[in-house]
């Protein structure tokens, strides 16, 4: 079987984010953890469950359950592979997506943040993103509603390109109520997932995907946040691949900043009040 349908098999069967399985296609290659799966080269009880998976796994199919979606499979061993997921202790074993591939090579800012803003969130969000939008930098963010969609949304006013990384199959849009914006962000963008189509968004899947917001990005922008958020957990990833985090600064009664004040008072993001701050930040670092 080659490389590619090898890779096509082992990504419709291991749930993405999984840091033993992608540690090993990384180091042994698709086709080599493929057949060691088969052959009982891997202990066939505590991996039963992925093993009949597998064995039923058809390559050619998967990619034909892709493409009739309108959307294409790409892998590390791609030429226009984003080398910048490389960076992540759990790489992709492959990524689905759908609109313009060079919207992942662009320069890029994650802007993330609670689902219920304020809408002093919803306003800095957009005019985040349309101020680096103006900078020619992609905006990334998670497709959810709430800060997601106002960085979404302020990228496309500004006429400028961004990306929704999503935590479900790329033929599912969820939220359904983004249906519209999703097909906006594909005109100029695109949409990524690590998930078959297919698969629901789980609460799991959310946290998974974070890392890949954190690591397409050159700098990741928190708005606003709860104490316990998982726009906190998106910080973490990028900090821990050393990618720049600022957080935005709000009221000091305000429950949907704690989490933005935690950051900045652990020194775990910058303060930032304007597009020129954060562009001055990313520069230095």
């Amino acid at each position: 079987m080659s490389e590619q349908l090898a890779r096509a098999c082992l990504f419709s069967v291991v749930e993405g984010g999984h840091t033993f399985w992608s540690a090993e296609i990384s180091t042994h290659g698709a086709s080599a953890v493929y057949n060691k799966l088969l052959n009982g080269g891997y202990d066939p009880i505590k991996y039963a469950k992925l093993i009949t998976n597998l064995r039923e796994a058809n390559g050619d199919k998967i990619l034909t359950e892709i493409d009739k979606h309108c959307a294409r499979l790409i892998s590390p061993d791609d030429e226009d592979w984003p080398q910048q997921f490389n960076d992540l202790a759990a790489p992709p074993i492959c990524l689905i997506f759908k609109g313009n591939i060079n919207a992942l090579h662009q320069s890029s800012l994650a802007i993330v943040g609670t689902r219920n803003p304020t809408s002093y969130g919803a306003r800095i969000a957009g005019e985040f993103a349309a101020g680096f939008a103006d900078r020619e930098w992609a905006i990334v963010s998670g497709g959810a509603y709430g800060i997601d969609s106002y960085a979404h949304k302020g990228a496309l006013i500004a006429e400028g390109v961004t990306v929704a990384v999503v935590a479900s199959g790329i033929d599912i849009n969820y939220p359904a109520g983004n249906t519209r914006l999703f097909a906006e962000i594909c005109e100029s963008g695109a949409i990524v997932t690590e998930f078959m189509p297919g698969h629901r968004a789980l609460p799991n899947r959310f946290l998974t995907r974070n890392r890949l917001i954190a690591a397409l990005s050159k700098a990741t922008l928190v708005v606003e946040a709860a104490f316990r958020s998982g726009s906190l957990r998106t910080a973490r990833d990028a900090a821990e691949i050393f990618r720049p985090v600022m957080a935005i600064p709000g009221p000091i009664n305000s429950p949907t900043s704690e989490g933005c004040h935690r950051l900045i008072g652990e020194r775990a993001a910058e303060i930032v009040t304007s597009v020129a701050d954060a562009v001055e930040f990313i520069g230095i670092n």
